[in-house]
Formats: C-alpha cells, sequence, structure tokens
C-alpha cells in the first residue's frame, strides 16, 4: 500500500511538474507569438495606400515583360512596317514631275547662229536674221567676201567645195560657204564634218619639235628617196653619203614628206607629237555649244606609221574645215585660239543692244617663239613652194603685194569619193588681218584647186 500511495505520490508529483512545465512552455509560446505577432502585424492607414500602390506597380511590370522582350527583337520590321502602313493610310501619291524644259541656246551663240544662218539675208555688206522671237540677229560675215566665194566655187561647177575665213585676234568669222554640184544637201554641214587632213599636219610636225626646241627654220635634214615618197623605208639618210637634203623652211613650203616623217620618227618623238595633237584640240570636243565634230588622230603603233601621220599621210587623221581655219588663226595670234563668234550683237525688237560677244580665248597651242617660227617656215608656200603658180601670173609676177604665210594638202579620200585638195592661211604676216581655209574635193575632171580659191579671196579681202 506504501508503495502505492508513493507510487501515486511520485505520479501526481510527476504530473504536477509536467504541466506545470506545459502552462510554462506554452506561455513562452504565447508571449514569443505576440511578439511575432506584434511586428508582422498589418499596415494600415497611408502605409496600406503605399503598399497598394507598389504592387500594382509590380503587377505592371511583371505583365510588360514579355512584351517588351518582343518589341525589342522586332522592332526593325515593326518600325518598318508601321511606316509604310501610316505613309498608304496618311499620304496621297505626289503627282508625277514634268519634264525639265528643253534648254535652247541663248539667241547669239554660236549653235544658234549657225542653225539660223541659212535663213539670214544680206543688208548692205552685212548678213542679219529676224527670230521667231522678235530679235535680230547681227552677223560678223563680210558679204562681198561670201558671195565672190560662193559664186567662184558655183561658176566652176566643183563636186564638192568649202571656205571658212576667221579675224585672227578675236575669232570673228568672216566667211562660212560651202557649194556642190553633186549633192545639194552637202554644204549645210560642209564646216563641221571631218576629212583627211593631208599636209596640214605638217604644221603639228613642225610645232612639236619646234616648242621642245629640236629645230629652228634653219635646221637641215638628210634623207633619201624623191620628196613626195610615200614608203617611209626610204627615207633614212644612207651613212654611205649621196643623201639628199634641205632646210625645214623650204621642206614645209615645198611640203616634202621625207623631212617631217624623219622630224616625227626620229627628232620629236612619238610622246611629243602626241602631246602637240592633244595641245591643238583633237580626240577632245573643241568648245561647247557648237555642231563641230571631234577632230582625230589616232596613237601610231609602229615607227613608220609615226613617220607617215608625220609626214601628213595617215588617211585615219581628220580635222573639220573649221577647226583647221581656227588653228591657221592662232599661229598668226601668236599661239592663242580664239572661240569662233557668227555674231556681233542681238538686238530685241525696241532695237536695244540685247547681247554683244567679246572676244574668248580658247587655249594656247605653243609659245609665241614658235608661232614666230612656224610664220617664217609657212612664208615659202607662196613664194617657192606648193602654191605658187596659184599667186604668180605666167611671167612670175606676184597677185597680190602681201607677205603670205600657208599650207597645202593634197590626198585622196573616200567620204566623199574624189580628190582633196587644201589650202589654209593667214595675211599679212606681220599684223595677220584675216585667217582662212579651203578645201576642194574633184572627182574626174577638175578645173580648180583649193590655192585658187585662197587667191580669189586674199584678193577680195584685200582689193576691195
Amino acid at each position: 500500500m506504501q508503495d502505492f500511495k508513493n507510487l501515486s505520490s511520485n505520479k501526481k508529483n510527476q504530473l504536477g511538474l509536467s504541466l506545470s512545465r506545459t502552462v510554462n512552455s506554452n506561455r513562452k509560446l504565447a508571449s514569443a507569438t505576440e511578439s511575432v505577432s506584434r511586428k508582422l502585424s498589418l499596415p494600415s492607414g497611408k502605409h496600406l495606400e503605399q503598399l497598394k500602390h507598389l504592387l500594382l506597380f509590380l503587377a505592371i511590370v511583371l505583365a510588360l515583360t514579355p512584351v517588351c522582350l518582343l518589341i525589342f527583337y522586332k522592332a526593325p520590321q515593326t518600325v518598318t512596317a508601321a511606316s509604310v502602313w501610316l505613309r498608304g493610310k496618311m499620304s496621297t501619291p505626289a503627282p508625277p514631275r514634268p519634264p525639265p524644259p528643253e534648254k535652247k541656246p541663248r539667241a547669239g551663240s554660236f549653235e544658234a547662229a549657225c542653225l539660223q544662218f541659212d535663213a539670214s539675208a544680206m543688208m548692205g555688206d552685212k548678213y542679219s536674221k529676224l527670230t521667231n522671237s522678235g530679235d535680230t540677229l547681227h552677223y560678223t560675215i563680210r558679204g562681198d567676201l561670201q558671195k565672190r566665194v560662193y559664186d567662184y566655187l558655183v561658176a566652176n561647177n566643183v563636186p564638192f567645195g568649202v571656205f571658212v575665213a576667221i579675224e585672227p585676234s578675236s575669232g570673228r568669222l568672216l566667211a562660212m560657204t560651202a557649194h556642190s554640184s553633186v549633192d545639194k544637201s552637202w554644204p549645210s554641214n560642209a564646216f563641221f564634218e571631218l576629212y583627211p587632213m593631208a599636209s596640214l599636219f605638217k604644221i603639228i610636225t613642225a610645232s612639236a619639235a619646234l616648242e621642245n626646241k629640236r629645230i629652228t627654220p634653219e635646221t637641215v635634214i638628210q634623207f633619201r628617196g624623191r620628196a613626195y615618197s610615200e614608203n617611209p623605208r626610204y627615207w633614212e639618210a644612207s651613212p654611205k653619203g649621196k643623201n639628199n637634203s634641205m632646210d625645214v623652211t623650204h621642206a614645209m613650203g615645198k611640203s616634202v614628206n621625207p623631212v617631217y616623217g624623219r622630224i616625227a620618227g626620229d627628232i620629236a618623238g612619238k610622246s611629243s607629237v602626241m602631246e602637240t595633237v592633244r595641245r591643238f584640240g583633237f580626240n577632245q570636243p573643241l568648245f561647247a555649244g557648237s555642231p563641230l565634230k571631234t577632230s582625230m588622230v589616232q596613237e601610231p603603233a609602229t615607227a613608220s606609221d609615226l613617220k607617215l601621220m608625220g609626214a601628213g599621210l595617215d588617211h585615219d587623221v581628220k580635222i573639220s574645215p573649221l577647226h583647221a581655219a581656227m588653228m591657221m588663226a592662232a599661229i598668226a595670234n601668236k599661239g592663242l585660239m580664239m572661240a569662233p563668234s557668227l555674231t556681233d550683237r542681238v538686238v530685241d525688237g525696241k532695237g536695244e543692244v540685247k547681247e554683244t560677244t567679246s572676244p574668248q580665248e580658247l587655249r594656247r597651242l605653243f609659245s609665241q617663239e614658235t608661232a614666230a617660227s612656224l610664220t617664217r617656215m609657212l612664208s615659202t608656200t607662196v613664194t617657192s613652194g606648193t602654191s605658187r603658180k596659184a599667186f604668180h601670173d605666167r611671167r612670175g609676177r606676184p597677185r597680190l603685194n602681201i607677205d603670205i604665210a600657208a599650207k597645202t594638202g593634197s590626198i585622196n579620200g573616200s567620204d566623199p569619193k574624189g580628190h582633196y585638195s587644201w589650202f589654209a592661211a593667214f595675211a599679212p604676216m606681220q599684223e595677220p588681218r584675216i585667217a582662212l581655209v579651203a578645201l576642194v574635193i574633184n572627182q574626174g575632171k577638175w578645173k580648180i584647186k583649193a590655192p585658187q580659191v585662197g587667191q580669189l579671196a586674199l584678193e577680195e579681202f584685200f582689193w576691195r
């Protein structure tokens, strides 16, 4: 019994102790829970509103993140598509632009004056033309010179003939006429078309050597063969002697092929000749606003080709009569080429001067020293050279009492077919007032050559 009591008493004690500990533990837990509850208590008032805004912002950010990523990767395509759509919806198609108005040349320009010259009329000693706009073009052409040369070509029934005259210091055209008994349409463009240059090229050959101080007018050249030989194989001087020889001045007047072939090939050289060709205006537009065709020279492939070209025997070297006249005028003008002009002035319907033409420099071909040497070399053509007969009567007396610098050329051509006869000159040599070029193309029997046209023109210019 005692044990049982003891046991019961011990159990009670233990139970009481256990309950006491449990109560104490619950009290501590309750205390801790209250503490945490106090720390985690929900915000209220102003703090609650701020929390709501923060949570709303985070929700929006989370919702928009995928959209932003898609835009980032697809931005270029999206922007392009949107732009196209907007342009299609908001803009109207622009009306087509009208074509730019066609630029018409000035009334007094060379091009416009050329186009209307055939319809001009001679009043007194000058030509003029009333245009559709009411302006009057006053031409530089000398009526007496123009008519005299034209009548001469017609009277001699030339198959093809063209004549151009220029005032060297200003570039004013003094005459520009042509005639054909074969093709009535040929004269309209005869001044601007290209023809084989023939021995007029000897002037370019001489300029290349003179400008580079390789020759002087007194230089003597030895050669083999005849003066008019066309085969460069026989032009070289023989080391055994018995060669022909001639100074370059008399060789110019007599148009001696071997001398100028050797100057081009053995003295001046290809690079110098081709540079001179460029300075003279070949293979390039000579001046703007002109129907003038571009004069042509192809670079020689061999030494023999260079000699043939230097002597004026290359059929592919071509020049227009107007360009040839400008070349002669440049020599007369101490090496300075002027732009050609065809009108002095343009007068409007009220009689007031609307435009005037002033001299315009185009390019310098060579130095004044070279121009003086060339003038001296060209002086023998009329006195003792290839055109002596045309400028002297049967007794050998000169027909004109003026000093003339000139050059002739002669070659066969195919467009048009015939024998080409050139005459280029200026006078007086000391103070040149006129430079001219005549080209006559004969077929079969013929009556006149170009030097006779040149002689007649100079006679008309200085005597009338």
